[in-house]
Formats: C-alpha cells, sequence, structure tokens
C-alpha cells in the first residue's frame, strides 16, 4: 500500500548535501540582513515621555522609572489581560512560558517586565497559578495601555496598532479582525537618562515572535547585545555593561 503522508522528497544523500549548502547560504543571508535591521534598530531616536505612570505591583506603587530597576534599559511585555477576564490571554500565556534564562539582561543593564491593565489581584491570582516569578504590574489605573495602544478605546484614545490607523485597520477586518476593539498585545523598549524616562521602540503583532530569549531580547533595545561584532554607534558599549 501506497505511503500517503505528506513528507519531503527522498533523496541520495550526495544531492541532500547540495541542497543544504544552498539552503546554508540564504541562512547566512538571512542572518547578515537580520544585523543589519538589528543595527538600524540601534540607531532609532528616541521619545522624551512627559506623562508619569504609576503601576501597581507586589511591593506597592511605583513609577515607570520604578521599573527600570535602577538600570538603563526597560523591555515590557504588554501582556493581555482584561479587567474583566479571569485569566490572562492564551498567546501571551504561552509567549511567557516559553521564556529562558533572562539572567543575561541584568548583566547588559536591562531589566524585563510583563504589563497589564488587569487589577493586581487576578495578575497575582494568575501568576502562581501558572509557577511564575516574573516582575508583573498592573497599569488598571493609568493611561499606560493606551497610549501605547495595546488596549484600543476610541473614546479615550486614537485607535491605533502596529502603526496603523483605525481606517487601515477597518480595512484589514476581513484578515485582522481583532485590533480594533479591546486589549492587544505587543512589546516596548524604554531608555532613562539622568532620571528621565525615553520611549525608543515598540512592536506588535507577529513582531513579538521568537522574542523569548535574552539575544532576541537584547535586539530590541539601543544597546542590543553589546558584542564587539555588532554595528553600533560610536560609544555604544561593546562589551556587557554589568548592572546592578
Amino acid at each position: 500500500m501506497e505511503n500517503t503522508v505528506p513528507h519531503p522528497e527522498v533523496v541520495s544523500r550526495i544531492d541532500w548535501l547540495a541542497e543544504r549548502k544552498t539552503l546554508l547560504d540564504a541562512e547566512k543571508e538571512l542572518t547578515k540582513h537580520s544585523d543589519r535591521v538589528n543595527a538600524q534598530r540601534r540607531r532609532l531616536p528616541m521619545v522624551k515621555l512627559d506623562k508619569q505612570y504609576t503601576f501597581n505591583g507586589d511591593n506597592g506603587k511605583a513609577s515607570l522609572l520604578d521599573l527600570f530597576e535602577a538600570r538603563r534599559q526597560l523591555i515590557v511585555y504588554h501582556f493581555m489581560f482584561d479587567p474583566d477576564w479571569d485569566k490572562g490571554c492564551p498567546g501571551c500565556t504561552g509567549l511567557v512560558n516559553a521564556l529562558g534564562d533572562l539572567s543575561m539582561l541584568a548583566k547588559r543593564n536591562t531589566t524585563f517586565v510583563l504589563i497589564s491593565r488587569a487589577p493586581l489581584e487576578k495578575l497575582q491570582r494568575y501568576k502562581q497559578e501558572q509557577g511564575w516569578d516574573w516582575p508583573w504590574f498592573s497599569s488598571f489605573e493609568s493611561d499606560f495601555n493606551y497610549d501605547f495602544h495595546v488596549t484600543q478605546d476610541h473614546t479615550i484614545v486614537p485607535i491605533q496598532y502596529n502603526y496603523r490607523q483605525q481606517e487601515e485597520l477597518e480595512a484589514r477586518k476581513a484578515v485582522e479582525p481583532y485590533f480594533t476593539k479591546g486589549e492587544t498585545h505587543g512589546l516596548s523598549v524604554f531608555f532613562q537618562l539622568d532620571n528621565t524616562v525615553y520611549h525608543t521602540y515598540s512592536t506588535y503583532a507577529r513582531g513579538c515572535e521568537g522574542v523569548t530569549d535574552s539575544y532576541r531580547l537584547l535586539d530590541l533595545t539601543p544597546y542590543g547585545r553589546q558584542e564587539d561584532f555588532e554595528d553600533s554607534p560610536a560609544g555604544w558599549p561593546q562589551k556587557p555593561t554589568y548592572g546592578s
């Protein structure tokens, strides 16, 4: 009986090796292109935040500056958790479950936190259910989620997601019907200079895919991985800057 299971073509080892070398060239070019994009990202300008945000955390009230823990860079994952929900978004839960050892971030002057709009009590309960120890803050009493376009409510701020305005999002509803109302997910990067906070980068939708290890997260920051091979602006740290 003929095997009907879909599978790659069966070839000789010599033919496989030839195909593999061709693919290797494409993989190397992809890595080089990724390096070029990362270098371009490190050269993005930044925007000063004039608004003050207050969050609720395990140790009480905290400002956005407090979340840095005296480090230079802050990465925020905008975890979808509506105040009316009893559980967090399954997709966001999967991403957090996939996070590896992020201890390298602190050694490179970077802090990682989760922020959601649900009240702190719900976040703490879900965190305990999942067995997580990631720092998780509630933005329930602030405009933070709205200002960074991960909670959509046109009565508070104009609708925008992944740098598309409401008209563009409405036109794409047939393929992306999710982004014009309620909670969405994303990731934002902040930089502090002389105790003043700046916004350097945000990504949304599939831009968050794969950012579950220290290197991928550092790639999204102004200082990058801080390795010698990187094409960074003059004066950028190129060796690990060991923070607190």
